[in-house]
């Protein structure tokens, strides 16, 4: 059994049928939540919904069905009792047999929705960050003012933007963004945040703006946002420094994983 690529897996179906698994339901202590889908063919697999012995269980049961095995399209595991897991809940599986015909229903079941993210700063922790986001679920928007900054391959969900006065990329960001702000320059950064600041009062549909930077840094830009007018409530909205706290490392590669949980734990 090998783990494949979802357009590896999509071009599998144009030659032969597979199972798409779907957790119909899912009650108490579970691997996975409801509606998440894998894609099993008789030789490869694409996704997961949690592993451990119910993926196996499912696994099994899917490619019996691709054999012409006329067994159940919905199966109920209590996953103490049923699979001797130690989770405690209760799983509905959901199986359907798809073909070339589906791929189009297949390839929106398992792609997963992508947060928007905007990132202004193509430097060396922009480029950990882009990396340690590549397979989770981010679409990221990376933004810089300098020519040729950007790596020439990127991956699939990240778009590269040049940018000149780089804040006027803020007002064109899609609504619910989440935004990390680290330029080249603390003038570029400032103009950044002041741009999302005033993109806040007017519309307040920018959940989370990070400004890399020590707490040195953001005393001084909270200084002068209020020398030019914003008040404690609207700086307030913009977090500086970045990151899990307890995390002392400065290398980019430990950046970036600091910055990737804190965005997973914002939901």
């Amino acid at each position: 059994m090998s783990w494949i690529p979802l357009p590896q897996a999509l071009q599998a179906l144009q030659h032969q049928a597979a199972v798409l698994v779907n957790v119909q339901d899912a009650k108490g202590s579970v691997p996975r939540a409801r509606g998440t889908c894998m894609l099993v063919l008789p030789t490869a697999l694409f996704g997961t919904i949690g592993g451990g012995h119910l993926e196996l269980q499912a696994i099994e049961h899917a490619r019996r069905l691709l054999a012409g095995d006329s067994g159940p399209l919905e199966v109920r595991h209590a996953l103490g009792p049923s699979l001797g897991q130690c989770c405690g809940g209760v799983v509905v599986l959901a199986f359907e047999r798809v073909t070339a015909a589906d791929a189009a229903h297949v390839k929106q079941v398992l792609t997963p929705r992508r947060q928007p993210l905007a990132l202004f700063g193509g430097g060396h922790v922009g480029r950990a960050i882009v990396h340690t986001l590549a397979p989770l679920p981010f679409a990221v928007r990376w933004i810089d003012s300098r020519d040729e900054i950007f790596p020439d391959v990127v991956p699939e969900a990240v778009s590269c933007e040049h940018s000149n006065p780089v804040q006027s990329a803020v007002g064109e960001l899609e609504a619910g963004s989440q935004v990390l702000i680290m330029s080249f320059s603390h003038a570029e950064d400032l103009d950044i945040v002041i741009a999302c600041l005033r993109r806040i009062r007017e519309r307040d549909d920018l959940p989370f703006v990070g400004l890399i930077g020590s707490k040195t840094k953001w005393a001084t830009f909270r200084h002068r946002l209020e020398e030019r007018g914003f008040t404690p409530e609207d700086t307030a909205r913009i977090t500086c420094p970045i990151g899990i706290p307890g995390i002392e490392g400065k290398e980019p590669e430990v950046i970036a994983i600091s910055v990737a949980a804190q965005l997973l734990q914002l939901g």
